[in-house]
């Protein structure tokens, strides 16, 4: 969460299809249930919670998909084919996939993509159509947002809870498909959500792609304004929303998306609901990045690039702007293997901005050996 995500109308929204060398290219929506059906005729896996690591590696081959069915027509939807993840106290994620590289040989690292505060998985689809191909690409709903379920009264959606929910996910694809390793990207609050989740199995993570991430190190996110233009931005969103305005404030946004993924957006991510969800993920954002000053995610020499916007936008001036980048910076040189690239053209939502750009850092993660 940068200071943009703290303003009032701030990043609401919403959330794969199987490989079909795992799962067959039935065209339905993988569900925990077919999940479960499905395991009487194929061997044994492991369990959600194990913590043994896929045994299959970046440099492993998947067999080609066959040429019938979904996967030869291509996705009725531009973000993919739908499933759903079951989280360890059963609650279920709504996911999207989209297969990558037709032909036999090394697969790529499949990319799974985290939004910001309150921000699904439509968000997404202008950066997963300028990866076509290139890699399996993975978006989804938190809980509450989208398509997913809110979780019940009283359990946190504090960043811990979030990751420990990405990790299920994860989990769920080595199951089903399309499996890892994965190439994590985290937008704003999803920066240090994916840094979490990578640290507690980093064996399972080829990278790490930070977009104009939150970070700990950048001190503005402490003080006790910034405290008072969260509790402004909840309630000024929350209104918007109860009177259905909530989205013409994201109309260049909606319009920069395929079109189904902008109606996808329009109905779900601009609602009372939504709101709900946001104010959860707020609960304390200052300690759950006090957290990480105390207990900083070990990333095992993971590499990390991390992206920064070059313009200004609503709710992130010239003077956050600029703390915002030197912490983006410092987060990069923390990593043996890390990255820091500056978009110039890209505002805080550089998934919408620069969509092609930021697709093109994730290809160079894809192949570090080809630079």
């Amino acid at each position: 969460m940068g200071p943009a995500e703290h303003g009032a109308a701030s990043e609401p929204e919403h959330g794969a299809q199987r490989r079909p060398d795992r799962a067959g290219a039935s065209g339905r929506e993988r569900t925990p249930e077919h999940e479960s059906a499905d395991d009487a005729t194929r061997e044994p896996e492991h369990a959600p919670g194990h913590t043994e690591e896929p045994t299959a590696g970046p440099s492993a081959a998947r067999p080609a998909p066959p040429a019938t069915g979904r996967a030869a027509e291509g996705a009725c939807h531009s973000q993919g084919e739908a499933g759903r993840a079951r989280t360890r106290d059963g609650r279920e994620l709504y996911y999207q996939w989209l297969p990558g590289p037709a032909e036999a040989g090394a697969a790529p690292p499949t990319v799974v993509f985290e939004g910001g505060l309150a921000a699904g998985r439509s968000y997404w689809a202008g950066v997963q159509a300028a990866l076509a191909g290139a890699a399996p690409t993975v978006v989804y709903d938190r809980s509450g947002l989208g398509r997913s379920p809110a979780a019940p009264a009283g359990a946190s959606r504090r960043l811990a809870a979030l990751a420990e929910d990405l990790g299920a996910l994860l989990d769920h694809l080595d199951r089903v498909g399309p499996g890892g390793p994965y190439l994590l990207v985290g937008h704003s609050w999803g920066g240090p959500l994916v840094r979490l989740a990578a640290a507690a199995q980093p064996a399972r993570v080829a990278g790490l792609v930070l977009v104009d991430p939150s970070d700990e190190s950048c001190e503005l996110l402490f003080q006790p304004s910034m405290r008072r233009v969260e509790q402004i931005g909840q309630l000024a969103t929350v209104a918007l929303a109860r009177l259905g305005l909530l989205g013409r404030a994201y109309r260049s946004l909606t319009a920069s998306l395929p079109p189904d993924a902008a109606a996808d957006m329009r109905a779900e991510g601009f609602t009372v609901a939504m709101t709900r969800t946001r104010g959860r993920e707020l609960e304390d954002a200052a300690g759950d990045l006090r957290a990480l000053v105390e207990k900083p995610p070990g990333l095992a020499g993971l590499p990390v690039t991390v992206v920064s916007a070059g313009r200004v936008s609503p709710g992130m001036p010239a003077s956050a702007r600029e703390r915002a980048t030197a912490s983006h910076a410092y987060r990069a040189r923390q990593s043996p293997h890390g990255r820091y690239v500056v978009l110039p053209e890209a505002d805080h939502m550089v998934l919408t901005t620069s969509p092609a750009e930021l697709a093109e850092e994730i290809r160079r993660m894809l192949r570090p050996d080809a630079d």
